[in-house]
């Protein structure tokens, strides 16, 4: 297991790992504790690891400062940590369990919410269609498969290459099939871009707030973030055009429309001037174009940044159809797509034939698909943000356009310890921190509006009683917590 990054001020990685510890059934102090065993036993905390002061630990998992030291007091006795006056609490010299291979994996509550067994949690932190459309289950019902055909294809059906290359010429974005690959989502779209176009210390272009998923991978890959501030019209064009110049970094990643997790579109003429600017400077520019079909109103947020210029698209069904259909793609140069063909070759020799042919299925005939998905995310845009109004009207967010989450504004504490005790009142929300390589949005969360009706209201009266019980400590509201290192 990885080992967690810490210093004696940054606690938001150790929390992070922490996943959904006071879940389960009994003390909360012997929960914690169970959970920070697993932590060191496996590697995570090792030998000499500080771990964070009583109250800054206790104000961050939203507990009583008692519950840690609890805690504390329990792995104490059993010799896996110790505890000095005046030097703190640390992992204990012989704590550590037989040396084991070190594997880097996520700390991301994104995803360690779908790992752990949901327990009446309702998870409004991952966003996806919790529901299939029956179109999706017609295209496998009638679907053949093929004779004479291995089922290997590394970059992709040809026939579902060239439906996705289709949708970006019917745009105005003249696209072959050899400038498409299809990959196992879009996640493995952009691990596998990750992988070939950035290498340890290499800088890349984040904005800031953006989709957490994506800081992962560049935290494995070793990249160094170069964050740029997303206001409301999307990230800052002329401050992101100044970190290119200034350091030509190996990669750039935006979301230009209905940005997550903010929900802003980019203006035309700024996503023109960016795209110019990275084509100059020769800093390969990766549009996540995840969320670009969920627009409220058909239209908004076109056009593409990929029809200003030379741009790496990443794309997927798994917002407009459903999570579990597996299918994304990449569009790019013809050479860089023979490149990442054969990478992913070398993982998994091509996704699921199955699913790429119900995916052919739907794209032949995608706008009902498209048109019952959007209505449906609208309609639960507008009654999560009714509820929040009404149960929480002190919290804050704007209205969205399109995408499926709300960015909210808490008007006060952080919503690294919020989430922590959202979790006890059984709601998984993503707090902005984990989303923020500028170490800011401490005070946000995103909430998806995916749920049915019931379940959101259901989620926002929970979140209600959560925030009536929340206190955070002013003292630790005024220091400087920082988000998660990328």
């Amino acid at each position: 297991m990885e080992p967690i990054s810490l210093s004696p001020d940054t606690i938001d990685a150790l929390v992070a790992r922490l996943g959904r510890w006071s879940a389960g059934r009994g003390p909360l102090y012997l929960l914690l504790a169970a959970r920070l065993r697993r932590l060191i036993d496996e590697g995570a905390l090792p030998p000499g690891t500080r771990l964070p002061p009583d109250r800054r630990f206790a104000t961050a998992l939203a507990v009583g400062r008692t519950t840690v030291v609890a805690a504390y007091d329990t792995l104490r006795q059993e010799g896996r940590l110790v505890r000095r006056q005046g030097s703190g609490t640390r992992v204990a010299r012989a704590a550590l369990a037989p040396e084991r291979p070190r594997v880097t994996e996520t700390s991301n509550p994104l995803f360690l919410h779908l790992l752990e067994a949901p327990d009446d949690v309702i998870l409004l932190s991952c966003a996806a269609p919790s529901q299939p459309p029956p179109e999706l289950a017609e295209a496998y019902r009638s679907l053949v498969l093929p004779d004479a055909d291995l089922g290997y294809h590394p970059a992709g059906l040809g026939a579902l290459r060239a439906a996705v290359a289709a949708r970006y010429a019917a745009r105005g974005v003249p696209t072959g099939p050899e400038r498409i690959l299809v990959t196992t989502g879009a996640q493995q779209g952009l691990s596998l871009l990750t992988r070939l176009l950035l290498a340890p210390g290499d800088g890349v272009l984040v904005e800031a707030p953006t989709y957490p998923g994506a800081l992962d991978l560049f935290r494995e890959a070793a990249a160094v973030p170069l964050p740029v501030a997303v206001g409301p019209d999307g990230v800052d064009v002329a401050d992101a055009v100044r970190v290119m110049e200034r350091h030509r970094p190996a990669l750039a990643y935006v979301v230009p429309r209905f940005q997550n997790p903010t929900g802003t579109v980019l203006p035309p003429l700024a996503g023109r001037r960016l795209v110019e600017a990275a084509n100059a400077l020769g800093v390969p520019l990766v549009d996540d174009e995840v969320l670009a079909d969920l627009a409220f109103t058909p239209g908004e947020g076109e056009p593409s940044l990929s029809s200003y210029g030379e741009v790496i698209a990443v794309g997927s069904l798994s917002k407009v159809v459903w999570g579990g259909l597996r299918i994304g793609w990449v569009r790019g140069p013809a050479p860089l797509i023979a490149r990442l063909a054969r990478l992913k070759a070398l993982h998994d020799l091509g996704s699921d034939l199955p699913s790429q042919l119900a995916a052919t299925r739907l794209l032949d005939d995608f706008a009902p698909v498209l048109a019952a998905r959007t209505a449906a995310v609208r309609a639960g845009h507008d009654h999560l943000r009714a509820e929040l109004a009404r149960r929480l009207p002190s919290w804050s967010c704007a209205p969205a356009t399109g995408g499926q989450t709300l960015w909210v504004r808490l008007p006060h504490g952080d919503g690294v310890s919020f989430a922590q005790l959202a979790l006890r009142h059984g709601v998984g929300v993503l707090p902005g921190a984990t989303t923020d390589a500028l170490g800011g949005s401490l005070r946000h969360l995103r909430l998806h509006f995916l749920a049915p009706p019931e379940v959101l209201t259901e989620a926002v009266r929970r979140l209600a009683a959560a925030w009536t019980e929340y206190a955070p400590d002013p003292e630790a509201e005024r220091a400087s917590l920082h988000a998660i290192v990328v």
